[in-house]
């Protein structure tokens, strides 16, 4: 069975470090746009938000290693590896620099490309994203409210063990708990989901950037300290809290740019794509600005 195609996109595979990744493309005019996923997410995350950015730009949507239908994830995978993935992607399509938009647990991924490859990245629009090393762990923490898919899921064989033959009830449940809109994640959405999440080694993606967030806090803290992210950054919350503002505001060499989608829970590009959309195109828009600007006065 193949991944369903929603009007105006195309399906593309891309190999790039070793692996295969399956992406998705809409637009042909306009600066680029990058969309990475989250959990438990694929490039299917961004299906209804596509086409508002494709009037205006390129968009290209991925599967990260390791989750949708690109390549599945070795045992050593990690936020690095995604990053460098994005990269060898942004090379092979010669699309940079682009505007990337990243949320949920692909925030390592994020920093580590920005700060990496400022080259490739004309701007950052994180959408309910929080950062190891700036207050993320706390997540993990039970203890205290925390999530214990976090540390489940980084535990090596025990995804297999806990999910295998119930991914879309883990789905189903995951998303009732996170949406705030009952109606957002149709049932097509999750046959969606299950299809990919039930390939063989399909919790390896997951699996590697939770482990990562575990350990990677005081290595993030050193790149940003080093290399703070210089390009215009957006923070997109939902649900009416602060964190992934607050997040970003420990890591941008500049002010961050803010936007809050009421009545909206965490999972914003399904749940509220037009909404999202309007706060991401005026500030595209600015950044396209910002960088011509820039470019003019560096040829005078």
């Amino acid at each position: 069975m193949t991944a369903p195609t929603a009007p105006a996109l195309t399906h593309h595979v891309a190999h790039v470090g070793g692996a295969d990744l399956h992406h998705v493309r809409a637009g042909d005019a306009g600066s680029p746009v990058l969309l990475v996923h989250g959990f438990p997410e694929t490039w299917w995350a961004f299906h209804r938000l596509v086409p508002h950015l494709a009037r205006a730009h390129r968009v290209v949507a991925v599967d990260l290693r390791g989750f949708g239908d690109s390549s599945p994830a070795g045992g050593d995978h990690s936020s690095a590896v995604a990053a460098s993935d994005l990269h060898g992607l942004i090379e092979h399509l010669g699309l940079g620099p682009v505007h990337l938009v990243a949320q949920d647990v692909a925030g390592g991924t994020a920093l580590r490309l920005v700060t990496g490859h400022p080259e490739d990245v004309l701007s950052l629009t994180a959408v309910e994203m929080g950062l190891a090393g700036f207050g993320l762990e706390a997540l993990a923490d039970v203890t205290r409210g925390g999530s214990w898919h976090i540390g489940a899921l980084a535990a090596p064989g025990v995804p297999d063990l806990l999910l295998a033959g119930r991914e879309r009830a883990y789905l189903e449940a995951t998303f009732r708990q996170l949406t705030a809109r009952p109606d957002a994640v149709t049932d097509d959405d999750l046959a969606e989901l299950t299809r990919t999440y039930s390939r063989p080694g399909a919790w390896r993606g997951a699996a590697g950037l939770y482990r990562s967030l575990l350990t990677e806090g005081e290595e993030l803290r050193a790149l940003v300290a080093e290399h703070p992210v210089p390009v215009p950054v957006l923070a997109v919350g939902a649900g009416g809290g602060s964190f992934t503002a607050d997040t970003l505001a420990q890591v941008a060499a500049g002010p961050v740019r803010t936007a809050q989608l009421d009545g909206v829970g965490h999972h914003a590009a399904l749940e509220a794509p037009a909404e999202l959309a309007a706060a991401l195109l005026p500030f595209l828009a600015e950044a396209d600005g910002a960088s011509a600007d820039g470019a003019a006065r560096a040829a005078v």
